[in-house]
Order: C-alpha cells, then sequence, then structure tokens
C-alpha cells in the first residue's frame, strides 16, 4: 500500500478538519462535568455522534472486511449487533437512564446494590472496554504502519497524537462532533466502495459464481457462532459506559431515546460495505494479509482524491473507537474510584484525571496490541462485550426494570459471581466455547432467587 501525494493531501486536509471540533470544544471545558458529559445539554445529534465516533471504529469497518475475506456475510454481525443492540437501549433503557442524572453505570448500580458495587462495576466494565480498545489499536497500528512506511512504534505515537486531538482535551462533545464528521466521510468513501466492488464482481450472479453458498448466510460460520455474536453485542453494548454516558449528555430522556435510535439507523448498515469489499478482495487479490483488504482497496480502486478521504475515515474509525472508549475508561475512574472511594472533590482535578486515565488507557493498549500483532480484530470485541456484560447487563437490567425488589448484598453477590465465572470457567472447563452465556445464566439465577426473595419477604 502506498500513498501518493494526492492521497496523503487528502488525508492531512481531512484529518486536520475533523480534529478541529476537539481542539475547539477544549477551550471550552471548564469542569469535569462538561468534559464527562458536555454539560447535560446535547442534542440528539450530539448523542448520536457521540456513539457512532465510538462503535464505528475499527472493529466496524477494517475487522469487518477482514472477517468478510474470511467468512463473508456473517462478519455483518458486529455492525448489525451492534445496531440491535442500540435499538432495544432507546426503546428500554434510555429514558430511566437519563432521568437518573448520573454520569457512570456504577453510580446506578450503587443506588441499588450498595457501595461495594460500585468498584465491581467500574473494574470489570472497565476490562471489558480495555479489550475493545486493544481490537481498535490493532487496525489504527497495521493501517498507519504499512501506508506510511513507518515501525509500529512510530505509528504508536502517531495514534496517541490523534486521540489527544480527539478526545483527551475535547471531552465527549469533542468525540460526538467528529463522529458525525466521521459518518459523513464513510458514506462518502466506504459505500461508494461497497458499491463499486459490488458491480465489478458481477452483483449476485457474480458473486455466487465464485464463492460457495455459506458465504452469503448469517449463519455461515455456525449458528452457535451467530448467536454468540448477536447476544455479546446487545450485552456488552448496553453495559458499556461510553454509550451509557451519551445519553447521560442528552439534554432530556426524549433527547437520548431518539439520539440512540438515530445512531441504531446508521450503524446497521455500516458493515454491509465492508463485507462486500472483502469479498471482492479475496476474489481478486486472495494473498493480502485480510487486514489489509478495506484500505489497500481504497487505495487501488477509488479515485486518489476519494481515496485519501476513505483513509482519513478508516483513521478516525479507528483512532475516534479507541479516544470514545477510553472516555469510558476515564470518566469510570476518575468518578467512580478518585471521587468515590479516594474523595477527590475539585472539580479540576477530576478533570485532569479523567484526561490522564483516557492517556494511559490508550498507551496501555498499544503495549498490549504490540504482543498480539496477529491476533484477529473482532475477537478481541467480542471478548470484550463478553467480560463487560458478565457483571454488569443482569444487575443492570434488574435495576431498571425491578428497581429495589433485589436485596442490595444479592444484586453485589451476583455480580461478583458473574465476573468470577466469566474470568476462570475456562480454567475448569477447557472445552468451552464462550465465558458469556455461563457468567449470565449462574448470575441470572442468584438475581432471580432475589428477586423472589424479595417478593415474597414483601
Amino acid at each position: 500500500m502506498k500513498l501518493t501525494t494526492i492521497h496523503l493531501i487528502s488525508l492531512i486536509i481531512t484529518l486536520a478538519l475533523t480534529m478541529l471540533p476537539g481542539i475547539i470544544e477544549a477551550r471550552k471545558i471548564k469542569s469535569a462535568d462538561d468534559y464527562n458529559v458536555g454539560g447535560r445539554s446535547s442534542g440528539a445529534g450530539m448523542v448520536a455522534g457521540a456513539i457512532i465516533g465510538t462503535i464505528v471504529g475499527g472493529a466496524a469497518t477494517i475487522g469487518t472486511a477482514q472477517m468478510g475475506f474470511k467468512i463473508g456475510l456473517a462478519a455483518w454481525w458486529f455492525t448489525l449487533g451492534s445496531g440491535i443492540a442500540l435499538i432495544i437501549m432507546a426503546l428500554f433503557y434510555a429514558r430511566p437512564l437519563r432521568t437518573s442524572g448520573l454520569t457512570t453505570i456504577s453510580e446506578y448500580l450503587v443506588l441499588n446494590y450498595g457501595k461495594n458495587a460500585g468498584p465491581v462495576a467500574s473494574i470489570s466494565s472497565a476490562a471489558g472496554i480495555f479489550f475493545s480498545i486493544v481490537a481498535s489499536t490493532l487496525t489504527t497500528l497495521h493501517l498507519i504502519a504499512p501506508l506510511f512506511g513507518v515501525s509500529y512504534f512510530t505509528a504508536a505515537i502517531i495514534m496517541v497524537v490523534i486521540v489527544m486531538g480527539f478526545v483527551v482535551f475535547g471531552g465527549l462533545k469533542g468525540s460526538g462532533l467528529s463522529g458525525i464528521f466521521k459518518l459523513f466521510l464513510i458514506f462518502a468513501s466506504i459505500f461508494v466502495g461497497g458499491f463499486l466492488a459490488y458491480n465489478q464482481m458481477g452483483a449476485l450472479t457474480g458473486m455466487h459464481a465464485h464463492f460457495e453458498p455459506k458465504a452469503f448466510s448469517l449463519f455461515g460460520n455456525g449458528f452457535e457462532s451467530a448467536m454468540y455474536s448477536l447476544a455479546s453485542m446487545i450485552i456488552g453494548v448496553i453495559s458499556t459506559q461510553t454509550y451509557v454516558q451519551a445519553l447521560f449528555s442528552a439534554k432530556d430522556s426524549k433527547t437520548a431515546m431518539s439520539g440512540c435510535l438515530a445512531a441504531a439507523i446508521v450503524v446497521i448498515p455500516v458493515g454491509l460495505p465492508s463485507v462486500v469489499i472483502g469479498m471482492y478482495m479475496r476474489q481478486f487479490y486472495p494473498t493480502i494479509n485480510p487486514i489489509e483488504a478495506l484500505p489497500m482497496f481504497l487505495l487501488t480502486q477509488l479515485p486518489e482524491w476519494l481515496g485519501g478521504v476513505g483513509i482519513a475515515a478508516l483513521l478516525l474509525s479507528s483512532v475516534g473507537s479507541c479516544g470514545g472508549l477510553a472516555l469510558g475508561i476515564g470518566t469510570m475512574m476518575s468518578r467512580d474510584i478518585f471521587k468515590a472511594l479516594l474523595h477527590v472533590e475539585d472539580s479540576k482535578k477530576l478533570l485532569w484525571i479523567n484526561r490522564a486515565c483516557v492517556l494511559l488507557a490508550t498507551v496501555l493498549a498499544i503495549i498490549f496490541v504490540f504482543h498480539n500483532l496477529d491476533s484477529l480484530v473482532l475477537d478481541w470485541n467480542y471478548l470484550s462485550m463478553a467480560l463487560r456484560g458478565s457483571g454488569v447487563f443482569l444487575p443492570l437490567t434488574f435495576a431498571i426494570f425491578v428497581p429495589g425488589r433485589v436485596a442490595p448484598k444479592i444484586g453485589f453477590f451476583a455480580m461478583l459471581v458473574g465476573v468470577f465465572v466469566a474470568l476462570t470457567y475456562k480454567f475448569f472447563v477447557p472445552t468451552a466455547g464462550n465465558t458469556l452465556f455461563p457468567s449470565l445464566e449462574i448470575s441470572g439465577v442468584i438475581l432471580l432467587a432475589g428477586l423472589i426473595f424479595g417478593l415474597l419477604k414483601k
């Protein structure tokens, strides 16, 4: 993959224009509340932008094309599942979460299950989110290094600089504005690329002549795999601080719901052109590294100016996702650990602690990726969704739909057991395909027992 002068000019201009909102917003931020939830004044567009800016990352674009190259249409489950999760979140979770007036998932759980629930929720969520940052970091380094002909170390430095421009200084509003701009770039490049790839393969007739039937099935990688992908996305998205944080930033609960639905409508189709491009590259360039399928297509098959815009969109997707997810970790660490446990009350100190945590999470993800450079992007994302959902999803759901019906000690115990099972189940059952379902089953049994006991007691 080689960048021409036109590619490079188009890329630099696009990146500069997209980073500008984050830099401008940084000048307006005076407190941790401004940074974390934009002063709770976001409209539906900004809520949607903050969600899209994070969820449409390297996994939704480069990672989906990588899997499309390998297995075909079943790679669509990542963005399809994300969209379904956002619809569920908008219809059932947005109103009670926004009405609470809180900032983190942990704070919501503390209200229902006591102060001990906070650290468990924060640590399990942060660990899960970290692996999503790893997935986006993996795509970012594999994109920057070959494009610019630099080492992975230099690519990592470039990535950190862009994350700082996006989120470290601009906070949630910087992430939201960049997300809206990024959306236009994706539709202008990747969707155009998908349409061209589809036609150049001879549409469905030509594709069916070249690929096996299972490549056109959502269940081509197996029914169990598909259901695990869908469940992990639904559970993981609803349990993720970054997306809930976008709802908390809305000016009211109706706006939170509208913004979440708008994000779902956009996210669902994003994976399809990436899948088609992955299949195109498998047909015509079967020997390439699958993770390079999408950027190589944009550079070789699109006009140079549009290819530069497309590469910028990929960089923005990958790095923006890293920054948005790291913002979720920073918010939890600053509010649930430093403020709640260590009693740091100064708003400016909390603001800088948050920024430092965002940067630290990004750097740690880079170090982790250096030891896993050849891994599959979506594998890390699905692990992430499972880990963050195991200790948060069911306790949060019970807290929202049957508030006060489960005793705090039982709710806390369910969280603790869920995380423990997610981390250790494969040690006891090495043949297990995943740890999400066992952890949910055991956590769910405990919560149901607590609910029944509470009802009988009353």
